[in-house]
């Protein structure tokens, strides 16, 4: 395997020779199977109570160089067909450019302030998609890339690139063979992300004052009436059909990450409702704190116990790491912690200050811990 310094070197010598020697791959929509094999890492996750399941372990994809540049060029040109071909609904979020988390929690509470202020109440159902990137099938999603007229060499070399992957596991004692992937595509993939956005883009339906909301394979719900009795019969039903749509492209939601929430403003006088709601045989109550895309959602949307987390994380990183490597006259040098501090430290604080406003209590809290670090 080429190192990453040789192809940087070779594009500042000659610009366009690495994209000469991918024309015809793509002209013929071709991805060569010496480009399909990747070595995996197995790592363990932190936390689990239990090291016996593969679901405990992650598995790290390291892929070569070369078909990275491929998908590179490849997801460049699905980004420029997607939106002109009508291959994207309008409320996605992720993978998208232009679009990011800060970009789907703002429209969530931009809706949600407005159903309110029409005197409505308002509930959202979180839902997550199980292993969604694994559920991709490669005839459906060329399917949708056919019947929006996209060119026929994209659909060939979206069909070479997800079939006949092989995957190599590195760990102590591993055989160290290639094996074949029956998975639909890794989320490694740089054109995965996207081509998953295509193809749960059918999943979206149209909610009357409401809204389905989505990032990747995180979906939400949202629904208003005039009560929350009526919220959760409206979410049922278009959880069928979303159910429905999703089981026609072999997926499936996962039963713990399925969440409720019932919105209220800081001036609402009613009592709190704790309704809960049935679906698939089983009981989901309210919750009281959802998390969302690193966001921290309470009923009123306040902005406190997102910070409260974010604040937690920091001053647990700043143990684990600053603390740490520079203890007493050793360690690193005061610059280097300095740098360090403002890198991986003012990130977690800040992370949400874009969509939530911090307290005046909880802006002193956090002012007083980067003071202090």
């Amino acid at each position: 395997m080429t190192s990453n310094s040789v192809y940087k070197r070779i594009n500042r010598v000659a610009p366009h020779l690495i994209y000469d020697l991918l024309a015809p791959l793509v002209a013929h929509g071709f991805h060569p199977p010496a480009l399909k094999m990747a070595n995996g890492i197995v790592l363990d996750k932190p936390g689990k109570p239990s090291y016996d399941l593969p679901s405990s372990f992650r598995v790290l994809v390291l892929l070569q160089t070369f078909s990275m540049i491929l998908e590179r060029i490849m997801n460049w040109r699905l980004s420029c067909v997607a939106r002109l071909a009508g291959l994207l609904n309008p409320d996605p979020c992720g993978s998208l450019a232009g679009l990011s988390a800060s970009d789907a929690t703002t429209t969530l509470t931009h809706e949600i302030r407005t159903l309110q202020m029409a005197g409505k109440k308002v509930s959202m159902l979180f839902l997550d998609i199980k292993g969604g990137f694994d559920n991709v099938n490669p005839s459906t999603l060329c399917s949708m890339l056919k019947l929006r007229a996209v060119n026929p060499y994209f659909v060939l070399w979206t069909r070479s690139f997800l079939t006949g992957r092989a995957c190599r596991l590195r760990y102590q004692g591993s055989p160290k063979v290639f094996a074949p992937v029956s998975v639909g595509t890794l989320q490694v993939f740089p054109v995965s992300p996207l081509s998953f956005v295509i193809y749960v883009s059918r999943m979206h339906c149209e909610i009357p004052r409401g809204l389905t909301l989505s990032y990747v394979e995180a979906f939400g719900l949202t629904v208003s009436s005039a009560s929350y009795r009526r919220n959760i019969q409206s979410l049922q039903r278009h959880y069928v059909v979303l159910k429905a749509r999703e089981a026609r492209l072999g997926a499936s939601f996962s039963i713990p990450k399925t969440e409720l929430i019932h919105w209220r403003t800081i001036r609402d006088r009613c009592p709190v409702t704790r309704s809960p709601i049935y679906l698939d045989r089983s009981i989901f109550p309210t919750k009281d704190v959802v998390r969302w895309l690193g966001y921290w959602f309470t009923p009123s949307i306040s902005t406190t116990p997102h910070f409260t987390k974010r604040l937690a994380k920091a001053q647990a990183a700043f143990v684990a790491s600053v603390k740490r490597l520079s203890p007493p006259w050793m360690g690193l040098p005061p610059f280097l912690c300095h740098r360090l501090a403002s890198s991986l430290l003012f990130p977690i604080l800040s992370y949400g200050v874009d969509t939530f406003k911090p307290t005046i209590d909880m802006t002193r809290k956090l002012s007083a811990f980067w003071h202090k670090v």
